[in-house]
């Protein structure tokens, strides 16, 4: 079973019934149910993982930490621009054993101002904050859903401008 930090970033997908993400859905009975926590302009999540989530007995296995790093990315992408973006690359890099049983963190930090794709970091720390695993990471906006929130936008402006001239 999975343990993670208190719910302190909601997700703008929170609540819905159709919200089933392995990683971050508190209703996914399979997942993670990760939750994340915003400090100035990182987001993490702290878990302990038992032993559905291992490769070798008592070891984690990578696949699982790639999607911790991931979601923790991710979502720290989602929250800065308000709407979805997709993973287009990413490069894991693996410098301790994480073990089943005990406490761990990631911790995602994104490039601001970037325009196209997004550049991020994360690295997940055992209780020491020694460093278990890297991950680089590219995200582009979706964009159905920038467009949409541009429309939505412009709309709102719309409305702004008819409420001052009335």
């Amino acid at each position: 079973m999975s343990v993670s930090a208190s719910p302190a970033e909601p997700l703008p997908w929170a609540g819905r019934a159709d919200h089933h993400c392995f990683g971050c859905s508190p209703v996914n009975p399979s997942g993670l149910a990760l939750a994340f926590e915003r400090t100035g302009d990182r987001l993490g999540t702290a878990f302990v993982l038992d032993h559905r989530y291992e490769s070798y007995p008592g070891v984690v296995h990578g696949g699982i930490l790639g999607l911790i790093c991931d979601e923790t990315m991710g979502n720290l992408v989602v929250l800065r621009l308000g709407f979805p973006a997709l993973t287009t690359s990413m490069r894991m890099r693996y410098l301790g054993v994480v073990t089943v049983g005990h406490r761990y963190r990631c911790v995602a930090s994104a490039a601001t101002g970037a325009t196209g794709p997004i550049a991020a970091r994360a690295e997940v720390l055992d209780e020491h904050d020694a460093v278990m695993a890297t991950a680089t990471a590219s995200y582009q906006p979706h964009q159905q859903a920038q467009q949409a929130q541009q429309a939505q936008q412009a709309q709102q402006a719309q409305q702004a401008q008819q409420a001052m001239g009335a």
